[in-house]
């Protein structure tokens, strides 16, 4: 077979495919072979889709919209190109939420919320197809700010510091049932992490507590005045009924006053022996005469 072919300038070239060179019979089989291997590894990488723990799976088909059936953990198989897979997050995830709302009788509070969800796990597809993947940056923040704000408007600002589990437990029991019954999402937890008021508000609780502080201190600065009036009450009616004892006892004996004379003189050896100085002095002033017969002298003066 010969072919002649016109070119450009006039010129002409002939050719034989007689003269080429014949494809050997097992080239054929090989390009098969390697078709098929290509063509079954782009399956086997695109047809095939791994769900790892705490994940479920929903499948979009470009023939009928999102698939209802929801695939678990485990590898799975989808129709390349025709089918894709989106992997969603079943785990309980945090999500917080900061506020400024007005409480019952129209005080400022700038509140913090901490909420725990996660997704209906049998409601993915419906999820996905009126909320897409970002559903809880959708619906969260709003639906959170609503019912934290018409829980904080029930309760006064002082209320808030005293009941603040309840108002917790409010909040989580308002948000569980919106969440759920119109967005398919569970509420596990809600927890009030910041709470603070308006500058106003906390210069007057702080005035407040300044205020009872020091009433409470003036409070114990006169019961300490009364219990020290009472005690020196107390004590003048002990001296004197002691001074009384006294007078009675030396009008009969005067022992105690013998008593309390070595007493005296034992004082005053003990000062004058640890003194460095030379002290000469007579032993009445030294109350050392304890020859004295200071009975007979008190009856001579009687």
């Amino acid at each position: 077979l010969r072919v002649k072919s016109q070119l450009a300038y006039g010129t002409s070239i002939k050719m034989d495919f007689r003269r080429m060179p014949k494809v050997p019979p097992g080239m054929t089989s090989l390009a098969r072979v390697l078709l098929g291997a290509a063509g079954a590894g782009y399956i086997a990488y695109n047809g095939l889709f791994n769900v790892q723990g705490g994940n479920k799976a929903v499948v979009f088909s470009r023939y009928s919209g999102v698939k209802p059936q929801i695939y678990g953990e485990g590898t799975h198989f989808c129709v390349p190109w025709l089918e894709r897979p989106q992997i969603f997050d079943v785990r309980t995830r945090p999500k917080k939420l900061r506020s400024i709302s007005g409480t019952k009788d129209l005080q400022m509070v700038d509140i913090e919320m901490r909420v725990l969800y996660k997704p209906n796990s049998t409601r993915l597809p419906l999820i996905w197809s009126r909320f897409g993947t970002d559903y809880d940056d959708r619906i969260l923040p709003s639906i959170i700010s609503e019912t934290l704000k018409a829980a904080i408007a029930q309760f006064d600002a002082a209320q808030l510091i005293t009941k603040r589990e309840e108002v917790s437990k409010l909040v989580r029991r308002n948000l569980t049932e919106r969440a759920a019954r119109d967005f398919h999402i569970l509420i596990e937890d809600v927890a009030i992490t910041h709470l603070s008021f308006g500058r106003e508000y906390t210069k007057a609780i702080e005035d407040k507590q300044v205020a009872q502080q020091e009433a409470e201190r003036a409070k114990f600065l006169v019961q300490r005045a009364l219990q020290e009036k009472k005690a020196m009450v107390i004590q003048a009616q002990g001296e004197a009924r002691a001074a009384e004892l006294i007078g009675h006892s030396l009008e009969k004996d005067s022992s105690y006053l013998e008593l309390k004379r070595l007493e005296a003189a034992k004082e005053i050896a003990n000062n004058v022996a640890r003194s460095n100085n030379q002290v000469y002095l007579t032993s009445d002033s030294l109350l050392l005469n304890l020859l004295d017969d200071t009975t007979s002298t008190l009856k001579s003066k009687k």
